[in-house]
């Protein structure tokens, strides 16, 4: 069986349109990429957890900041890795400099013996859906399509 994530869409109504807030994966592997890199902050869905808490319980974790208000589902999609992602969109503001996302430790350099801890999330922005397109994850695109659907 795949595994399950949710996650949450912040998005807003800046001068040139709708916004969405996207995250930049922490980590080596992810340093030195930006298009196609981004991601909505997410994660795994416990056992037995409904994926509306675990989305809300994993944007907090990721930003440092509680998602309050009213979600509207997405839908999901599957990653390239055969994620299956539940997507909920929410409308607020977040300013990127707050992030405090909860770190992960994993081996580095490789085949070190060293462990290091990363950030789930390195940096945050709000980007409009177009330059957004480029950047996000590309098993992801669908849901800024989803967004502005929702939104029209």
């Amino acid at each position: 069986m795949p595994e399950r994530s949710a996650g949450v869409l912040l998005h807003r109504r800046g001068n040139a349109g709708i916004e969405v807030l996207l995250g930049h994966p922490g980590g080596p592997y992810w340093r030195h990429r930006d298009l196609g890199a981004w991601t909505i902050p997410k994660g795994g869905i416990a056992p037995g957890e409904e994926a509306e808490d675990a989305a809300r319980r994993e944007f907090e974790e990721e930003t440092g900041c509680a998602a309050h208000g009213p979600l509207q589902p997405l839908g999901g999609i599957r990653q390239r890795g055969g994620k299956w992602v539940e997507a909920y969109a929410l409308a607020g503001d977040f300013d990127p400099r707050a992030l405090r996302s909860i770190a992960f430790e994993m081996e580095w350099p490789a085949r070190s013996g060293r462990i290091a801890s990363f950030p789930e999330l390195d940096h945050d922005a709000w980007f409009t859906l177009d330059a957004a397109r480029v950047r996000i994850l590309a098993g992801q695109a669908p849901l800024l399509d989803r967004l502005a659907a929702l939104l029209a």
